[in-house]
């Protein structure tokens, strides 16, 4: 069986550092699924206004060819503890596929808006499915080593805003800097540290439990 991407996500994160670890925390990072023209078509879209969220199976492109191994460490752990593989959702897996929940903000010609998706800039879409509550929802299911007590980081911004910049990018940008994007391995008070959430590269370093940004930068192209 060969997979084909249905379409692309247009996303504010051009690399995969600083992706949120769970989407649905970052609700005001706003993406656009955009069609392959074969399935721009406005019947395959029929009906999915009515959904409020969306499944999206997509693929790790950015694994840069890198292996599977058979247990990895989660960040959620320190990155000091091995788990299996298949008991994370470590990108890197024998077929790199992940799945996604996202909100669904509106159907356009060909594109769909999203919000609070975890992905790349560029990301290949395989598949799509509506989110259905009554099916897809189990409140008492466990959650093993996620359900650990886990501390977001609170969020100062000590440098100024530059032009361009709108209240709902600030958010997102919060939203994001407090899941902690740095490596489990990597915790030193001195350094700082760069995330490119389009079209600004955002400069930090973590004080306390705070993440201070103390640049906001336009890309350079």
């Amino acid at each position: 069986m060969n997979l084909q991407p249905i379409a692309y996500l247009r996303s504010p994160f051009a690399d995969k550092f600083g992706v949120p670890r769970q989407g649905n925390l970052a609700p005001h990072v706003i993406s656009d699924i955009v069609f392959e023209p074969a399935f721009a078509q406005a019947e395959c879209l029929r009906g999915m206004e009515e959904f409020s969220h969306l499944w999206l199976i997509w693929g790790f492109h950015c694994n840069d060819g890198q292996a599977w191994h058979p247990t990895v460490r989660p960040p959620r752990l320190g990155g000091n503890t091995r788990v299996g593989v298949f008991a994370t959702r470590s990108p890197f897996r024998p077929n790199p596929l992940g799945l996604s929940v996202v909100k669904l903000v509106s159907v356009e010609s060909g594109v769909l808006r999203v919000s609070g998706a975890d992905m790349v800039n560029g990301t290949p879409i395989y598949d799509i499915k509506p989110y259905i509550p009554y099916a897809d929802s189990i409140p008492d299911a466990a959650s093993g080593f996620t359900a650990r007590p886990w501390e977001p980081l609170r969020v100062r911004v000590a440098a100024p805003l530059p032009a361009g910049t709108t209240p709902e990018w600030v958010e997102g940008m919060r939203e994001v800097l407090a899941q902690d994007p740095r490596p489990a391995y990597q915790q030193s008070l001195e350094r700082v540290y760069h995330i490119v959430f389009l079209p600004f590269e955002v400069s930090f370093r973590v004080e306390d439990g705070v993440a201070v940004v103390i640049d906001i930068s336009p890309v350079r192209s």
